[in-house]
């Protein structure tokens, strides 16, 4: 008898494969607020469809607690922004290793104020070349047709102490390779 096991997390293939976009926009109150949006970039196929893809993005969105599409009220997800130094990180439960988003320091400073941003998850891929046209019209496209999937992700709160590691947060672990942090001091490997 064989067993396949599947690790209920996504695996280190689609995080490689995922394309993130950031902008500030406004929010639904008006109110000033920072978005990211992540699709998959397109897959070579020889025949396949793009169902596979979708599969993928959808358990993505189950990682994440479950986004929602666009009519309906928009999720506030566990804290899964990560800022270190001028990186930010979005940190998906289950997975090895976070995912790096490309920012600007005003969209960075904005995070920072708030504390959240709306992430928008693509459900149809879109290569992370695409220029500021193609990805309104992808956005508006995929809005019409509800290929797309909302939650609000937030930083973790902000912790008392000050001699934490910069890299790694004090976890010991770097978020980028998911090896241990060759940056932090031994307060990060002692500490529970």
């Amino acid at each position: 008898m064989s067993v396949a096991l599947t690790p209920p997390g996504p695996d280190l293939r689609l995080l490689v494969s995922l394309a993130a976009w950031t902008w500030q926009g406004t929010g639904p109150d008006g109110r000033e607020i920072a978005h990211i949006l992540i699709t998959h970039i397109p897959v070579l196929t020889d025949g396949g469809t793009a169902v596979p893809t979708e599969d993928r993005m959808r358990r993505l969105s189950a990682c994440l607690d479950g986004l929602t599409g666009a009519r309906e009220v928009i999720p506030e997800l566990e804290s899964c922004l990560q800022l270190i130094g001028d990186r930010v990180l979005l940190h998906v439960p289950e997975a090895c290793r976070r995912l790096h988003l490309p920012t600007l320091r005003t969209w960075t400073e904005l995070v920072t104020r708030t504390g959240q941003a709306i992430l928008v998850l693509g459900l149809d891929p879109l290569p992370q070349s695409a220029d500021a046209a193609r990805l309104d019209a992808h956005l508006d496209a995929a809005l019409a047709s509800d290929r797309l999937l909302f939650g609000r992700v937030q930083l973790p709160p902000p912790t008392a102490s000050a001699d934490v590691c910069s890299t790694c947060g004090g976890s010991g672990t770097d978020p980028i390779s998911g090896r241990a942090c060759p940056d932090c001091s031994l307060h990060c490997r002692l500490e529970p």
